[in-house]
């Protein structure tokens, strides 16, 4: 259980930082430009930033935390797919490999919880 919210932890400040960062960052918004996905940049940074609170909702009730940590999953999933259609390096794209892992253990620990 300790290990859980631990993760928990980890994730929800990261992707509320990320959220943030898109909206007080100018080289966020270029990497979204770099990707081919301006136009989506303002809605992950949302559901970054909703996914982060999730996280955080859920240690009190299961029920979100699977669907949050369930949605970052696949939200970081589908930015490993971005990073290897442009042809990121490993090093590049091990940020959005990690995030993806963490949030697909978080949600099958709390399958078992």
């Amino acid at each position: 259980m300790m290990v859980l919210t631990i993760l928990i932890l980890i994730s929800s400040l990261s992707f509320i930082t990320y959220g943030i960062a898109y909206f007080t960052s100018p080289e966020m918004k270029i990497e979204f430009k770099r990707f081919g996905l301006e136009k989506v940049g303002t809605l992950t940074a949302i559901l970054e930033i909703l996914g982060a609170g999730g996280l955080l909702v859920g240690l009190k009730f299961y029920p979100i935390l699977l669907i949050s940590s369930g949605g970052l999953a696949i939200l970081m999933f589908l930015g490993v797919a971005v990073r290897i259609k442009v042809k990121d390096s490993l090093r590049i794209s091990l940020p959005a490999l990690f995030f993806m892992i963490l949030n697909a253990c978080i949600f099958f620990m709390a399958l078992y919880v």
